[in-house]
């Protein structure tokens, strides 16, 4: 029988007295940084809690060990890092004065998605959730634990970092069916990402990271976790209906990744200057009808989008109601242009150089691969293209001269996979702190757009790192001076709200947010509640007295010392009298 003594807190395996687990390297003696559960900590006296797995705005996730059934689950804990901290030693959640309200009804948000989850267990890519439970103070989501890979790993790792349309709707219409169920039962997942899908040992696929709905979306009360390149615009901040067309985005942007080697643009710089295309020699490989379920689902406002999984299910499987409705978009752009016309049929290939251009914002044609003529005239003055050589600037074979493209703003893991750019440039990647630039986008580059230079010329393109973040230590225990003079200096800005409540050492800093232990941008404010008495009569802890300004007291306080003056005074002028 195996024994909880004997298991290891990272993969819930066997190692006996090893100090070091053999099958994942966890170490005994790790800490597990707070305010998260220790490890061995036990919930609902039922799951021994391991290592955390991830966290986010929303809650963390830690594996563990089901002493009842005898299995490795994971645990989630609901635990907003916004306006919540762990008091130990009794590990119950506290939540921050005036957020009690906030916190109650997002509980019940969390305790609702999980409990419909929970019910829909068995479907082929879904996680099974077997309970949901209270206790410190908050809720806890348990499901079966797989070990697994990342579709994003599994892509990263692949000799060419895609697959075949074949091999990809093996692997993912199973997820696009399971989606439907869980729209159907009032499911939004607003996280599908390659990270998030997770192939198992058996080459099935789960969607795994499920949150409610406020940390998926910019604006709200918790710390925002979107997947950049793969969030539908209504999840960006604007004002749109999110629905079933939420993950349809995010599913098509995965359908991309996996199909063509390179993540799509994010839909918010999309929505500026909409740049998505298909390169050629994968507009030539894909069914036209892909293509286009591709374009329909990708739309950026969600009235334009594809609005249901059946919908998109039809259209990637050419159904007749599909290929009835499958050139909406392309129609529609003719008919606004005043020149309707047919849509152009797929024909035999005839040129590896063609590209297909996909401009969602302005409803590009859909669906159609261009070849020969078509592809050197008609596309070639509509759209700027990625590698594409424009006649006057084609390299010479006499003179062995390029022009330098204009690399600012586009994805460098983009420019490292086109063929053009590497045959004709050596380019150099340097790597620096930008919050105006997304991570892996190219802010400026060392020659000047449209520069005639010879081939192989050196080009250092400077690529943004995103944001500098710094890990937020925890200051909790130290007196507010200390504390301030660490924080500031790591680059934090430090906000002081008192209380009077508890009973600590004067100007100990008993609560912080946000939470400790998590990377934030520097210039992130951090506030720090730190303990001022009302009044101080004895001095144990050896700290200066401190008596409050009169703003700082309390409405009692205030009335009791107004009374005492106006006592004294009364008093001083009958003696005098």
């Amino acid at each position: 029988m195996i024994s909880s003594d004997n298991l290891c807190m990272g993969c819930m395996r066997e190692i006996g007295t090893e100090k070091k687990c053999p099958h994942c390297g966890y170490h005994v003696d790790t800490v597990q940084v707070a305010p998260y559960l220790p490890v061995r900590t036990f919930v609902a006296n039922r799951y021994m809690v391991g290592k955390i797995l991830d966290f986010n705005g929303e809650g963390a996730t830690y594996i563990g060990w089901d002493i009842k059934e005898k299995k490795a689950v994971n645990i989630r804990e609901f635990i907003p890092d916004a306006f919540t901290t762990r008091v130990r030693p009794n590990l119950t959640l506290q939540v921050m004065l005036g957020s009690e309200g906030t916190f109650a009804e997002l509980r019940r948000s969390f305790e609702e998605l999980w409990t419909k989850i929970a019910k829909l267990s068995g479907l082929s890519a879904l996680i099974n959730v077997t309970d949901v439970v209270e206790d410190y103070g908050t809720s806890y989501a348990v499901y079966d634990h797989f070990d697994g890979i990342s579709l994003r790993d599994f892509l990263l790792r692949s000799k060419t970092g895609y697959i075949s349309w074949e091999k990809a709707r093996q692997l993912l219409m199973p997820i696009l069916s399971t989606l439907g169920t869980l729209h159907k039962n009032g499911v939004i997942h607003r996280g599908i990402s390659p990270s998030t899908l997770v192939i198992g040992e058996d080459g099935k696929i789960k969607i795994t990271g499920f949150s409610i709905g406020e940390v998926r979306t910019e604006g709200g009360p918790l710390a925002a976790q979107i997947f950049e390149e793969y969030a539908a615009i209504e999840q960006c901040g604007h004002d749109y209906q999110q629905g079933p067309w939420t993950d349809i985005y995010s599913f098509a942007a995965v359908l991309y990744r996996t199909l063509i080697g390179s993540e799509p643009i994010a839909a918010r710089e999309r929505i500026i200057n909409d740049r998505l295309m298909v390169p050629g020699k994968f507009a030539e490989a894909l069914p036209a009808y892909v293509i286009n379920g591709l374009i329909n689902a990708l739309q950026i406002l969600p009235k334009d989008r594809t609005k249901s999984v059946e919908q998109l299910r039809a259209e990637l499987s050419a159904s007749p109601a599909a290929r009835a409705t499958g050139v909406r978009y392309n129609n529609r752009q003719n008919t606004q242009s005043g020149a309707p016309q047919p849509p152009v049929k797929k024909k035999k290939k005839k040129s590896a150089g063609a590209i297909v251009a996909i401009t969602t914002c302005s409803i590009a044609a859909v669906g159609i691969i261009t070849f020969g003529a078509l592809a050197m005239t008609v596309f070639r003055d509509k759209f700027n293209l990625p590698g594409d050589k424009p006649e006057a600037t084609s390299v010479s074979e006499v003179d062995n001269q390029v022009p330098v493209p204009n690399f600012k703003d586009r994805s460098y893991y983009d420019i490292e996979l086109n063929p053009v750019f590497n045959e004709n440039f050596k380019l150099k990647k340097e790597e620096i702190y930008n919050s105006g630039v997304s991570s892996g986008y190219v802010i400026s580059q060392s020659l000047e757009p449209d520069t005639i230079v010879p081939k192989g010329t050196e080009i250092i393109l400077y690529v943004s790192k995103g944001s500098e973040k710094i890990v937020l230590p925890d200051v909790v225990g130290n007196s507010f001076e200390d504390a301030e003079k660490r924080l500031t200096e790591l680059g934090f800005e430090v906000v002081k709200s008192e209380t009077f409540s508890g009973y600590h050492s004067v100007n100990e800093v008993i609560m912080m947010s946000p939470v400790a232990g998590k990377s934030y941008e520097k210039g992130t404010k951090v506030t720090l509640k730190v303990y001022i008495p009302a009044s101080v009569s004895t001095n144990p802890g050896g700290e200066t007295p401190f008596e409050p300004d009169e703003e700082d007291r309390t409405p009692d306080e205030t009335e009791t010392t107004a009374a005492s003056d106006t006592e004294e005074t009364t008093a001083n002028t009958e003696e005098n009298e």
